[in-house]
């Protein structure tokens, strides 16, 4: 089996942010039922990612500056480029972006996808909660530089 190609790369034209809100929207409208009104939302302000497996876009991410800190957004791989190591390069990726003083990072992570992110250092913290009908934890980060 050959060795994935995997790359992430922040995206501002319109072309590939087309292509980042298409991943979007398969993950989170169609398969996940998200309300589109609550998934387009902050789009002028966020930071965003795509990644892509040997050169075919495969997921998406953001963050944003918030009134609290700095807000990790979107994370989404498409069903078919699952388990190949693409949230981990998401996230990476948009933690490497982060400016060097940003010094409270957090998410509000899918019960799914938490193993993913307590391996990069973040922690639940508060009670469990329902977003878009999805259940979520707040997670923060706790040690940078994992």
């Amino acid at each position: 089996m050959t060795q994935d190609n995997l790359s992430v790369q922040k995206v501002s034209n319109p072309s590939d942010l087309e292509k980042v809100f298409a991943i979007r929207k398969k993950v989170f409208v169609e398969e996940q039922n998200c309300p589109p009104e609550l998934e387009w939302e902050f789009e002028d302000e966020s930071v965003h990612f795509m990644g892509s497996i040997n050169d075919v876009p495969a997921g998406a991410s953001r963050w944003r500056l918030t009134e609290k800190g700095f807000k990790l957004e979107r994370f989404a791989v498409l069903k078919e480029f699952r388990g190949r190591g693409m949230g981990k390069a998401l996230v990476q990726s948009v933690l490497d972006d982060l400016p060097t003083d940003a010094d409270y990072i957090y998410l509000n992570a899918q019960l799914t996808a938490i193993g993913l992110y307590e391996k990069f250092g973040f922690v639940k913290e508060g009670p469990q909660f329902e977003e878009a009908g999805i259940q979520h934890f707040k997670m923060v980060l706790r040690e940078k530089g994992l």
